[in-house]
């Protein structure tokens, strides 16, 4: 049979799922399915005599902006182009794209580099845990909201709200990607600051993930958190993690020093980095007001 690409199906996600938490990507639980149903397709399998060895998630967003994510090849079958033919039936389902974004290991700059993509800023995972030393996150004298400002759950507030708000700090609006995934069960938790006229000042969710081996414990996943003041960030921050055991993580851009300033207060710490490419024009973002990406595979 040799090898072949062919549609993600709904069977192949317990498998791309354990590939992620192999790699290290800590996926949040269900994200596979809500990273397919982005863009149906846009999202392959690349097998070898039928098994599968590989994936890759293009979503095309519309005509300006796209993105490639959760590209991952077994260790064992790197290095024979599997990877290669995955990544150029992304770019043929981008072609037409204005602006495509990516999400790159260090070690893959150059790689991306010769595709036309440039980098645009670093993103740091932080982590935090309560056994490494971190006070709760509740611990010491909160950032004051303004008076009337309330953080509220999600179903508390006119969903069309938060996604005009989220429209307005990302390349393009997303209103089917967005709500799907604000809707996801998996024990997830979506709070959202409200002002006095009940307009959203800024939105965050939780959910958990899946460690990789040698890390004990439970995991979550925060993000997206987007905010339009550090008081608002640190109060859906403190609500979200508030009893939550085990390592919490958050993707945050290097360019928002407030986010570092936040994070750094709450005791997460880094852990690692990757950086944002694009290739076309970079889309103007809101970057002082992102304080948490809402998944790295999803730009």
């Amino acid at each position: 049979m040799g090898y072949t690409i062919r549609p993600m199906a709904e069977a192949d996600l317990p498998l791309v799922t354990d590939w992620a938490r192999t790699e290290g990507f800590c996926p949040g639980v269900g994200d596979a399915a809500l990273l397919r149903d982005a863009d149906r397709r846009g999202v392959w399998m690349g097998c070898l005599d039928g098994e599968p060895v590989g994936c890759i998630l293009a979503v095309r967003y519309d005509s300006h902006y796209g993105f490639i994510g959760l590209f991952l090849v077994r260790p064992e079958h790197r290095g024979y182009g599997y990877g290669v033919a995955l990544w150029q039936r992304a770019m043929e389902h981008l072609r037409d794209v204005a602006c495509i974004g990516v999400e790159a290991a260090p070690e893959r700059l150059e790689d991306y580099s010769g595709w036309g993509f440039r980098p645009a800023w670093p993103t740091v995972r932080w982590g935090r845990w309560p056994g490494e030393g971190a006070p709760p996150v509740g611990e010491g004298p909160p950032l004051p909201l303004p008076d009337g400002w309330s953080v509220v759950p999600l179903e508390a507030v006119n969903a069309e709200a938060v996604l005009r708000y989220d429209a307005r700090h990302e390349a393009t609006p997303r209103p089917l990607v967005l709500q799907e995934w604000l809707e996801a069960g998996h024990g997830q938790e979506v709070l959202v600051v409200r002002d006095e006229l009940a307009c959203c000042r800024g939105f965050g969710r939780l959910r958990p993930c899946l460690l990789p081996g040698g890390e004990e414990g439970p995991g979550w996943r925060l993000g997206p958190l987007l905010a339009d003041a550090p008081p608002v960030a640190d109060a859906l921050l403190r609500e979200l993690c508030a009893g939550r055991p085990g390592l919490v993580l958050i993707d945050a851009p290097e360019v928002n020093p407030r986010a570092a300033r936040l994070l750094e207060a709450r005791g997460f710490r880094p852990r690692s980095r990757t950086v944002r490419m694009y290739r076309g024009q970079p889309p103007e973002l809101a970057l002082e007001d992102l304080y948490g990406l809402t998944c790295l595979e999803l730009g």
